[in-house]
């Protein structure tokens, strides 16, 4: 049953700001992601102009996308190979 359903793209933001997308099937797969805390780690270690995605005192939270964020989701993961991980940043990160 579960390989009948359709990924939906789920939106982490950090203090209120969208920072990363993924696509999954079932929202507990989302929540799933959303509290891993490899995710988190890398939300913490990541940059955007030289300013942390988050730090501990942040307040994460896992909403569904917005239609600009689906869009631009769907366009980057066209480009991807199908065996990537279905996330993305929403904002440009430092390399690192």
């Amino acid at each position: 049953m579960t390989d009948s359903l359709s990924l939906s793209i789920f939106t982490i933001e950090s203090d209120r700001k969208p920072v990363l997308a993924f696509a999954v099937k079932k929202h507990e797969d989302a929540d799933a992601f959303f509290r891993d805390e490899v995710v988190r780690t890398k939300l913490r270690s990541a940059n955007s102009s030289g300013v942390p995605l988050c730090d501990g005192l942040s307040i994460l939270r896992l909403r569904l996308t917005n239609a600009d964020e689906r869009a631009r989701h769907r366009e980057e993961m066209a480009e991807r190979s199908p065996a990537s991980l279905a996330a993305i940043f929403l904002v440009d990160v430092d390399a690192g």
